[in-house]
């Protein structure tokens, strides 16, 4: 399928952002095929959130989450850990508990973290563990690799790394050794892309997420991604999108689609991520939500 010119999108996805999202599906019935979304986060009151750089977040609940998320077909996803949750694992057993088996985990993990303990969190459905490197997180690459080989070869988990892809041009070798990497928000910048590019190449992944935080041209991204590999793209909503220039919107999904044309859009917005989460990848199937249940 060849990657459509992004000339096209801009204005399609310029006036889809002033739609609200109640009014992007017509009264009565909507179909539509179900999208994963790979990235997104809950800030549940009933458990502590700790302030990083000064800001903590709002409440976000699933409630919150599914309230936007369900009339833009999104079906099932991956629950991430957050710096304002720290190490602390209770309140995403629960979410995930609350969540159902469509819906796995990220985590955070201190470097001491025990083999008891990371085969008891995979079996609430986490997958990997996150490095947030962006906000402050500690840590060597050989320390990085050290305990992403160790989860593997325990459960079978892969690293996530939120991060400026710039500041890790010279550890591109040794990440590539990594099974299962990925990289959040596209890499963050445009110097960053060509190690971006460089890690798909080694069979990394790549959320296409966090459009409002980032500092480089996201269609072209996109379309230079997935044509260096049409398995690497996992759309993610990044909701609530805190500290972002701009929170997810609609038009986001659209500007995938828009940019990718429907075959390598489709295995952004589904197969990629239900393949690397291990979930079943069935053939896409049309769902169907009434406006009003779904609000």
């Amino acid at each position: 399928m060849t990657i459509k010119r992004r000339s096209f999108l801009m204005g399609a996805a310029a006036a889809l952002a002033c739609i609200p999202l109640r009014d992007l599906f017509a009264a009565g019935e909507a179909s539509y095929e179900p999208v994963f979304d790979a990235h997104f986060h809950l800030f549940d009151p009933a458990y502590p959130i700790d302030a990083n750089g000064g800001y903590t977040p709002p409440t976000f609940s699933q409630a919150d989450y599914q309230r936007l998320a369900t009339p833009l077909g999104i079906c099932s996803g991956v629950l991430v850990g957050s710096s304002f949750q720290g190490y602390r694992q209770d309140w995403l057993c629960d979410a995930l508990t609350k969540l159902g088996t469509e819906w796995v985990g990220i985590t955070q993990l201190p470097m001491d973290a025990s083999d008891a303990e990371i085969l008891r969190l995979a079996k609430f459905g986490v997958r990997g563990i996150r490095f947030n490197i962006y906000r402050g997180d500690e840590i060597s690459m050989d320390q990085l690799v050290a305990l992403s080989q160790r989860a593997f070869d325990l459960a079978g988990w892969h690293p996530e790394v939120y991060l400026d892809a710039s500041q890790i041009r010279a550890h591109v070798p040794q990440l590539s050794k990594l099974r299962g990497l990925v990289i959040d928000h596209l890499g963050m910048t445009e110097a960053g892309l060509p190690v971006l590019l460089d890690l798909v190449d080694a069979g990394a992944k790549v959320k296409a997420s966090g459009f409002g935080r980032v500092n480089l041209d996201v269609p072209r991204a996109l379309e230079r991604i997935a044509r260096r590999s049409p398995d690497a793209l996992m759309f993610g909503s990044d909701m609530p999108s805190t500290r972002a220039k701009r929170p997810f919107q609609a038009a986001d999904i659209q500007l995938i689609k828009s940019i990718l044309g429907q075959e390598l859009a489709r295995k952004a917005l589904w197969s990629n991520g239900r393949s690397l989460y291990r979930l079943p990848v069935t053939d896409q199937v049309k769902l169907t939500t009434r406006r009003e249940g779904a609000l």
